[in-house]
């Protein structure tokens, strides 16, 4: 059974005070659920710690230095809502680097993924939002840097709209930017992406999809690119707490299957990273989380 690449690693499941509100369980969770279903029977590729000069490319280096040193201004921690501490950074740049060699991989196989990755809402000059570093941003300007390929589109279907990514990727015509998420969600100041659809609260499956269908193709076959990054965040389904759509597991299946089907039918290397995703309910939340690595794995035994 051919196996698409997956990155995980230990860190990527910070020590948080008890009783934190952020979820961080899920993703120990997660890579257990990935390997009972044998979507790792390889094993998983295990990425090392970004330095602060690869970060650096995506963020203000004055704002990378306070994070390594554990010394950010209260005001961004609280911003960031994650205590920035020796676990939390260390984890931050175990997933960029975790996205780094994802899509390293992708470009090498096809397909590959993350069990972590997606802070979308992590800016050149601050951490928000449960987001620390901008895994995607980074990985995309590192690759592009190095000629990796030309052209890249993020694909943020995370329930928030990706405004991170648009700061970090502003002055970047070769790596385009699209978001669709709930408009009335967080952040209240969305920073412009390349292409921005905001939509109603309590959108359903059916109605989700037909929003995606109307986007991703012409997309895809106006940027061209070499590379999708997809951020399939699980918080637009219907139980999440922080999330104000209404997407059942199945519409979340139909969603991943659609962007590898619209990426590999086009021969399009595609990078998976989990994003946003909220519930006490650690097993659900994994489980979910799990779909993507499920989708991928069913279409790379159809190439």
């Amino acid at each position: 059974m051919k196996q698409v690449p997956i990155v995980s690693h230990p860190v990527y499941e910070a020590v948080l005070p008890n009783g934190h509100r952020f979820p961080m369980r899920k993703y120990g969770r997660l890579a257990e659920v990935v390997a009972e279903k044998g979507l790792a029977s390889n094993g998983f590729v295990k990425p090392k710690e970004a330095s602060a000069e690869l970060i650096a490319m995506a963020h203000d280096r004055a704002y990378v230095d306070r994070v390594f040193a554990c010394s950010v201004p209260r005001e961004i921690e609280r911003r960031i809502g994650l205590p920035v501490t020796e676990s939390v950074v260390r984890r931050a740049r175990v997933s960029a680097a975790g996205t780094l060699l994802a899509a390293r991989l992708a470009l090498q196989h096809g397909l590959a993924g993350s069990t972590a990755g997606g802070s979308h809402h992590g800016q050149r000059e601050t951490g928000a939002g449960f987001c620390v570093f901008n895994d995607v941003a980074i990985a995309a300007k590192a690759l592009h840097a190095e000629g990796a390929f030309q052209h890249a589109l993020i694909v943020d279907l995370d329930v928030h709209q990706g405004d991170g990514t648009a700061d970090c990727l502003r002055d970047e015509p070769d790596l385009f930017t699209f978001s669709m998420h709930a408009e009335k969600n967080y952040p209240v100041r969305k920073i412009p992406s390349d292409l921005d659809i905001g939509l109603p609260d309590s959108l359903e499956d059916d109605a989700y999809l037909e929003a995606l269908r109307a986007h991703l193709p012409r997309l895809l076959d106006a940027v061209e690119p070499d590379l999708v990054f997809f951020n399939a965040g699980v918080d637009p389904h219907r139980e999440d707490k922080l999330g104000r759509l209404a997407l059942s597991d199945e519409g979340l299946r139909r969603r991943d299957d659609y962007v590898i089907e619209q990426a590999r039918s086009r021969r399009i290397p595609l990078v998976a990273v989990i994003g946003g995703g909220y519930s006490m309910d650690i097993e659900a939340l994994a489980r979910r989380h799990a779909i993507v690595f499920e989708a991928m794995a069913a279409w790379s035994e159809k190439e």
